[in-house]
């Protein structure tokens, strides 16, 4: 009886334990409900107002769009002006200064070299003390002021030799002058058409070589922006306040300059055309490769967002200069082939039809070389025998010169 009173006693217990661990789990279930649905309630009245807000940002923007306005090109460009060597933006709250740098090759250095650019570095990085930004602009190497001025010295490589060959052959046709003083000139002759023909080369290739656009060119800038914005308007007038903006930003740019020496990297301040020249190249890439800066302005670019001329226009002009010019220099190539033809073609001809006396004084200037070996009298006696057909041929050439003249005199009667 005691035995079973105690297993009753333990089931019982076992009973209360498991029911209190029921009710436990079923309070924590509960809580556990009652919270998640506080979240999505919260989370549901905290997107009512930001949907609200995006409705309302939304509507703003399309009213917006649908009132816009017409307004003029400088409002969407970042610079107002350039002036005094610096870029002036939002109306003078602005000055940008802008310093060319040139790079160096730093795989062609020794290990020393490369040690002292890495430090050099190292010390303009630890110097700044103002923002800057680097900026790197690709352009396509335009060799068009190089190809002029090499024409200019063709042209006058061209007239020098033009003027040395009237001279050689005014002393041909003259014939008072020594064999040494032909050679003379004939040597001075041949060095200026060699130099002539090196020089057209030159431009030739230099011609082809700025057709290739894969030619490009890097161009590293290091620019400086500064903000007077500790001095108002009410204290400093406009032009006082570029005053100070071109002070603090010219002391800045040298420093840097300065600094930048240390990697053996030499750099300049931009002057405001070639401000200009950059900000061109920035705004027409395409163009730029074409154009130059000073062909953009006589072109009209200046004008382009509010009367530029039709793009078939500018076009067509351009093909006509360029037809205009290559004709001259077709037609001068021409002329000048021409020339060296019919000259080449008469000392031909001359040679031509002397050749008999030619060959006839060489014969004797052969035999005098060697009379020593020959002997004296034969030297003479065939010197005499190549002198008497010298002379039956001249004789022979007069008669045939007076039949021509006859006959040609017979034609024209019968005529």
């Amino acid at each position: 009886m005691n035995n079973s009173n105690e297993i009753t006693n333990i089931l019982f217990n076992v009973f209360i334990f498991m029911v209190v661990l029921l009710v436990i789990l079923i309070i924590t279930y509960v809580m556990l409900k009652l919270k998640t649905k506080e979240k999505n309630n919260n989370g549901k009245k905290a997107t009512a107002p930001d949907q609200k807000k995006s409705e309302k940002t939304r509507s703003k923007t399309t009213s917006s769009m649908l009132a816009y306005n017409k307004q003029s090109i400088f409002d969407f460009m970042e610079f107002d002006t350039v002036e005094d060597n610096m870029i002036v933006q939002k109306n003078g709250k602005r000055y940008i200064m802008v310093t060319e740098c040139q790079g160096v090759n730093y795989d062609l250095m020794s290990q020393i070299e490369k040690v002292s650019v890495e430090e050099g570095f190292q010390q303009f990085l630890n110097t700044l003390r103002h923002p800057i930004q680097i900026y790197i602009q690709t352009r396509t190497i335009n060799l068009e002021k190089s190809i002029s001025t090499y024409r200019k010295k063709v042209n006058e490589i061209e007239s020098q030799y033009n003027r040395g060959m009237y001279e050689y052959n005014s002393m041909l046709q003259s014939g008072t002058y020594t064999k040494e003083q032909m050679d003379k000139a004939f040597y001075n002759l041949t060095k200026q058409r060699n130099l002539y023909e090196y020089a057209r080369d030159l431009v030739d290739n230099t011609e082809k070589m700025s057709l290739n656009k894969n030619i490009l060119n890097k161009k590293y800038y290091i620019i400086i922006a500064y903000m007077p914005e500790e001095g108002s308007t009410d204290t400093y007038g406009k032009d006082e306040l570029r005053n100070i903006a071109f002070s603090e930003l010219y002391t800045k740019s040298q420093a840097l300059i300065r600094t930048l020496s240390a990697c053996s990297v030499s750099g300049k301040i931009l002057n405001s055309r070639e401000l200009v020249e950059l900000l061109y190249a920035a705004y027409n890439r395409d163009d730029s490769e074409i154009f130059g800066l000073d062909k953009a302005i006589q072109a009209g670019y200046d004008d382009l967002y509010s009367t530029a001329p039709d793009v078939f226009e500018k076009k067509i002009r351009i093909l006509d200069e360029r037809i205009r010019e290559e004709s001259v220099d077709l037609a001068n190539a021409t002329i000048e082939k021409v020339k060296n033809k019919s000259q080449m073609q008469m000392l031909a001809e001359e040679k031509e039809e002397t050749m008999d006396d030619l060959i006839s004084q060489m014969a004797q200037i052969l035999l005098e070389e060697n009379k020593q070996y020959v002997g004296k009298d034969v030297v003479e006696q065939a010197i005499e025998e190549l002198q008497e057909e010298d002379r039956k041929r001249k004789e022979g050439g007069e008669v045939d010169e007076k039949k021509k003249a006859t006959t040609r005199g017979r034609k024209k009667a019968v005529k």
